[in-house]
Protein backbone atom coordinates (compact mmCIF):
# COMPACT_ATOMS: atom_id res chain seq x y z
CA UNK A 1 0.00 0.00 0.00
CA UNK A 2 1.27 3.62 -0.99
CA UNK A 3 2.51 5.70 2.23
CA UNK A 4 0.98 9.13 2.19
CA UNK A 5 3.55 11.28 1.81
CA UNK A 6 4.14 14.05 4.75
CA UNK A 7 3.53 17.71 4.75
CA UNK A 8 7.37 18.23 4.94
CA UNK A 9 7.92 16.35 1.84
CA UNK A 10 4.94 17.64 -0.06
CA UNK A 11 6.29 21.39 0.47
CA UNK A 12 9.76 20.07 -0.87
CA UNK A 13 8.32 18.06 -3.75
CA UNK A 14 6.29 21.40 -4.66
CA UNK A 15 9.27 23.25 -4.51
CA UNK A 16 11.36 21.41 -6.94
CA UNK A 17 8.54 21.47 -9.29
CA UNK A 18 7.76 25.10 -9.71
CA UNK A 19 10.59 25.39 -11.87
CA UNK A 20 10.31 22.02 -13.98
CA UNK A 21 8.17 21.45 -16.93
CA UNK A 22 5.48 18.92 -17.41
CA UNK A 23 7.26 15.73 -17.82
CA UNK A 24 10.12 16.63 -15.33
CA UNK A 25 7.43 17.43 -13.06
CA UNK A 26 5.36 14.16 -13.86
CA UNK A 27 8.79 12.40 -12.81
CA UNK A 28 9.23 14.33 -9.84
CA UNK A 29 5.58 13.44 -8.83
CA UNK A 30 6.42 9.80 -9.58
CA UNK A 31 9.08 9.65 -7.25
CA UNK A 32 6.51 10.77 -4.14
CA UNK A 33 4.34 7.79 -5.65
CA UNK A 34 7.19 5.41 -5.69
CA UNK A 35 9.31 6.52 -2.38
CA UNK A 36 12.60 4.54 -2.90
CA UNK A 37 12.50 3.44 -6.67
CA UNK A 38 15.98 4.65 -8.65
CA UNK A 39 14.98 7.76 -10.93
CA UNK A 40 15.64 6.07 -13.57
CA UNK A 41 13.96 3.32 -13.44
CA UNK A 42 11.04 5.62 -12.80
CA UNK A 43 12.09 7.32 -16.16
CA UNK A 44 12.22 3.98 -17.91
CA UNK A 45 8.30 3.24 -17.23
CA UNK A 46 5.67 3.49 -19.45
CA UNK A 47 3.63 6.65 -19.53
CA UNK A 48 0.54 4.51 -19.30
CA UNK A 49 2.28 3.10 -15.82
CA UNK A 50 3.89 5.96 -14.60
CA UNK A 51 0.12 7.20 -15.05
CA UNK A 52 -1.09 4.29 -12.80
CA UNK A 53 1.23 5.38 -9.76
CA UNK A 54 -0.15 8.83 -10.21
CA UNK A 55 -3.03 7.77 -9.87
CA UNK A 56 -2.49 5.56 -6.85
CA UNK A 57 -0.91 8.31 -5.34
CA UNK A 58 -3.93 10.73 -5.76
CA UNK A 59 -6.30 8.65 -4.04
CA UNK A 60 -3.71 8.11 -1.41
CA UNK A 61 -3.55 12.23 -0.88
CA UNK A 62 -7.01 13.20 -1.47
CA UNK A 63 -9.40 10.34 -1.73
CA UNK A 64 -11.07 8.44 -4.73
CA UNK A 65 -13.43 11.38 -5.80
CA UNK A 66 -12.27 13.22 -8.16
CA UNK A 67 -14.14 16.73 -9.68
CA UNK A 68 -13.23 19.51 -12.37
CA UNK A 69 -14.46 21.72 -14.64
CA UNK A 70 -14.32 21.19 -18.59
CA UNK A 71 -15.13 24.36 -21.29
CA UNK A 72 -16.89 23.18 -24.11
CA UNK A 73 -14.80 22.90 -27.44
CA UNK A 74 -17.35 24.01 -29.52
CA UNK A 75 -19.67 27.06 -27.17
CA UNK A 76 -17.34 27.27 -24.01
CA UNK A 77 -19.75 25.99 -21.70
CA UNK A 78 -18.53 24.65 -18.37
CA UNK A 79 -19.52 21.13 -17.42
CA UNK A 80 -18.95 19.94 -13.77
CA UNK A 81 -17.47 16.23 -14.06
CA UNK A 82 -17.45 13.59 -11.22
CA UNK A 83 -15.77 10.61 -11.11
CA UNK A 84 -13.77 8.27 -9.05
CA UNK A 85 -10.03 7.23 -9.74
CA UNK A 86 -11.25 3.34 -10.41
CA UNK A 87 -12.75 4.22 -12.96
CA UNK A 88 -10.05 5.78 -14.99
CA UNK A 89 -7.42 2.46 -14.22
CA UNK A 90 -6.80 0.26 -17.23
CA UNK A 91 -4.97 -3.07 -17.16
CA UNK A 92 -1.50 -2.96 -18.23
CA UNK A 93 -0.36 -4.31 -21.52
CA UNK A 94 0.28 -8.19 -20.91
CA UNK A 95 3.35 -8.07 -23.64
CA UNK A 96 6.34 -5.77 -23.21
CA UNK A 97 6.76 -5.14 -26.70
CA UNK A 98 3.97 -4.77 -29.39
CA UNK A 99 4.18 -6.54 -32.81
CA UNK A 100 2.43 -5.33 -36.07
CA UNK A 101 2.31 -8.09 -38.52
CA UNK A 102 1.37 -8.41 -42.04
CA UNK A 103 1.62 -9.74 -45.47
CA UNK A 104 5.11 -8.20 -46.16
CA UNK A 105 6.10 -6.89 -42.74
CA UNK A 106 6.62 -7.45 -39.03
CA UNK A 107 7.24 -4.32 -36.93
CA UNK A 108 8.13 -4.71 -32.92
CA UNK A 109 7.58 -1.34 -30.61
CA UNK A 110 7.80 -0.71 -27.08
CA UNK A 111 5.70 1.48 -24.89
CA UNK A 112 6.68 5.15 -24.82
CA UNK A 113 8.28 6.37 -21.44
CA UNK A 114 9.31 9.65 -19.72
CA UNK A 115 12.66 9.51 -21.82
CA UNK A 116 10.92 9.59 -25.11
CA UNK A 117 8.62 12.38 -24.25
CA UNK A 118 11.72 14.06 -22.33
CA UNK A 119 13.20 13.91 -26.50
CA UNK A 120 10.34 15.39 -27.93
CA UNK A 121 9.74 18.40 -25.63
CA UNK A 122 12.99 19.51 -27.22
CA UNK A 123 11.99 18.54 -30.42
CA UNK A 124 11.26 20.81 -33.24
CA UNK A 125 7.58 20.28 -32.98
CA UNK A 126 7.12 19.37 -36.01
CA UNK A 127 9.68 16.78 -35.95
CA UNK A 128 8.02 15.47 -32.43
CA UNK A 129 5.76 12.54 -33.67
CA UNK A 130 8.50 11.13 -36.16
CA UNK A 131 11.00 11.17 -33.09
CA UNK A 132 8.70 9.54 -30.96
CA UNK A 133 7.92 6.63 -33.37
CA UNK A 134 11.59 6.01 -33.83
CA UNK A 135 12.61 5.71 -30.37
CA UNK A 136 10.01 3.51 -29.53
CA UNK A 137 10.29 1.40 -32.53
CA UNK A 138 12.76 -1.95 -31.86
CA UNK A 139 12.86 -3.57 -35.21
CA UNK A 140 11.40 -3.71 -38.90
CA UNK A 141 11.32 -5.66 -41.65
CA UNK A 142 9.61 -5.53 -45.03
CA UNK A 143 9.98 -8.62 -47.13
CA UNK A 144 11.70 -10.15 -44.73
CA UNK A 145 14.57 -6.98 -44.99
CA UNK A 146 15.28 -4.83 -42.09
CA UNK A 147 14.28 -1.11 -42.65
CA UNK A 148 14.81 1.60 -40.49
CA UNK A 149 11.64 4.29 -39.47
CA UNK A 150 12.43 6.29 -42.05
CA UNK A 151 12.21 4.01 -44.69
CA UNK A 152 8.77 2.47 -43.19
CA UNK A 153 5.42 3.78 -45.46
CA UNK A 154 3.05 6.20 -43.46
CA UNK A 155 0.39 4.02 -43.44
CA UNK A 156 1.79 1.20 -41.64
CA UNK A 157 3.43 4.33 -39.09
CA UNK A 158 0.14 5.13 -38.82
CA UNK A 159 -1.18 1.65 -38.12
CA UNK A 160 1.47 1.02 -35.31
CA UNK A 161 0.24 4.22 -34.21
CA UNK A 162 -2.93 2.55 -33.43
CA UNK A 163 -1.95 -0.16 -31.79
CA UNK A 164 0.73 1.32 -29.76
CA UNK A 165 -2.45 3.67 -28.27
CA UNK A 166 -4.86 0.74 -28.04
CA UNK A 167 -2.24 -1.75 -26.44
CA UNK A 168 -1.57 1.42 -23.62
CA UNK A 169 -5.51 3.10 -23.09
CA UNK A 170 -3.88 4.51 -19.60
CA UNK A 171 -1.36 6.37 -21.29
CA UNK A 172 -3.98 8.82 -23.43
CA UNK A 173 -7.25 9.56 -21.18
CA UNK A 174 -9.74 10.64 -22.77
CA UNK A 175 -13.60 11.66 -21.79
CA UNK A 176 -16.57 11.45 -24.06
CA UNK A 177 -18.55 14.86 -23.69
CA UNK A 178 -21.13 16.09 -24.39
CA UNK A 179 -22.24 20.11 -24.24
CA UNK A 180 -26.18 20.24 -23.04
CA UNK A 181 -26.01 24.10 -24.44
CA UNK A 182 -25.12 23.17 -28.03
CA UNK A 183 -24.96 19.47 -28.40
CA UNK A 184 -21.74 19.46 -29.43
CA UNK A 185 -19.80 16.05 -28.61
CA UNK A 186 -16.20 15.40 -28.32
CA UNK A 187 -13.19 13.94 -26.16
CA UNK A 188 -11.79 15.83 -23.87
CA UNK A 189 -8.14 14.73 -22.73
CA UNK A 190 -7.34 13.90 -19.05
CA UNK A 191 -3.63 15.26 -17.79
CA UNK A 192 -3.43 13.27 -14.32
CA UNK A 193 -0.18 14.70 -13.99
CA UNK A 194 -1.39 17.80 -14.35
CA UNK A 195 -4.30 17.53 -12.13
CA UNK A 196 -2.58 16.06 -9.28
CA UNK A 197 -0.19 19.17 -9.48
CA UNK A 198 -2.90 22.17 -9.44
CA UNK A 199 -4.34 20.09 -6.42
CA UNK A 200 -1.04 19.76 -4.44
CA UNK A 201 0.46 23.19 -5.66
CA UNK A 202 -3.26 24.51 -4.24
CA UNK A 203 -2.73 22.34 -0.78
CA UNK A 204 0.98 23.29 -0.28
CA UNK A 205 -0.19 27.06 -0.52
CA UNK A 206 -2.19 25.98 2.19
CA UNK A 207 -0.31 24.74 4.39
CA UNK A 208 2.38 27.53 3.87
CA UNK A 209 -0.14 30.17 5.16
CA UNK A 210 -0.95 27.75 8.25
CA UNK A 211 2.89 28.29 9.11
CA UNK A 212 2.55 31.90 8.49
CA UNK A 213 0.02 32.21 11.01
CA UNK A 214 1.15 29.41 13.80
CA UNK A 215 4.84 30.68 13.03
CA UNK A 216 3.53 34.75 13.82
CA UNK A 217 1.55 33.19 17.32
CA UNK A 218 3.83 31.10 18.58
CA UNK A 219 7.59 31.29 17.47
CA UNK A 220 7.48 28.03 15.49
CA UNK A 221 9.65 26.92 12.90
CA UNK A 222 8.10 25.50 9.67
CA UNK A 223 9.54 22.31 10.11
CA UNK A 224 7.70 22.00 14.00
CA UNK A 225 4.81 23.36 12.17
CA UNK A 226 4.49 21.05 9.43
CA UNK A 227 5.00 17.49 11.54
CA UNK A 228 2.20 18.43 13.90
CA UNK A 229 -0.56 16.18 12.13
CA UNK A 230 -3.61 18.09 10.34
CA UNK A 231 -5.73 17.40 13.13
CA UNK A 232 -3.41 19.21 15.17
CA UNK A 233 -2.84 21.69 13.22
CA UNK A 234 -6.48 22.92 12.65
CA UNK A 235 -6.80 23.19 16.31
CA UNK A 236 -4.29 25.54 16.75
CA UNK A 237 -5.39 27.57 13.92
CA UNK A 238 -9.04 27.53 15.73
CA UNK A 239 -7.42 28.93 18.63
CA UNK A 240 -5.20 31.68 16.92
CA UNK A 241 -8.59 32.29 14.90
CA UNK A 242 -7.09 32.38 11.79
Amino acid sequence: MLQTPSARTLVETWERGLEQGPVERGLTLLGLASPGDDPDALAALSIGERDRRLLALREALFGPRMTGLVACARCGERLELELATRELCFAPPGEPLITVRGADHELQLRLPDSRDLLAVATADADDGPALLFERCLVSARIDDQPVQAAGLPADLVAEAGRRLADADPQADLRFSLSCPSCRFDWAAPFDVGAYLWTEIEALTRRMLSDVHELASAYGWSEAEILGLSPARRRSYLQLVGA
